[in-house]
């Protein structure tokens, strides 16, 4: 199966999880091409001054690849510049957020997994 960049659905989420600006999604798969083993991978696109809010991952685990620009992860609490490369991962029961305070985008690959 080859699905085209073409083909990929994108959406723009406002104030995604309590955070600031419009955040862009561009969905690789749907569910069904995840089998039941997650729920999202995706490209999520953060503009400067964009956010996710906190928010906890209930019954999932979420990884985030760096794949440009340089975001600020909090990790339960602990805060860090990421830069390009770095993977963030956010097991089941805890919290995080992600935030652009750079003048750059910030775009990172995430696949949401079921624990």
């Amino acid at each position: 199966m080859v699905i085209k960049s073409s083909d990929c659905k994108t959406e723009n989420r406002e104030n995604m999880r309590g955070g600031n600006g419009t955040v862009k999604i561009t969905n690789f798969v749907g569910k069904e091409e995840l089998y039941g083993k997650g729920r999202l991978f995706a490209r999520i696109t953060l503009e400067p001054g964009c956010s996710i809010g906190e928010h906890i991952h209930e019954g999932d685990s979420e990884i985030f690849v760096v794949e440009r620009g340089c975001p600020t992860y909090n990790d339960g609490g602990k805060t860090i510049e990421a830069k390009p490369g770095d993977v963030l991962i956010c097991p089941a029961e805890t919290g995080h957020s992600v935030a652009n305070n750079t003048d750059e985008t910030v775009d990172l690959i995430a696949l949401i997994v079921y624990a």
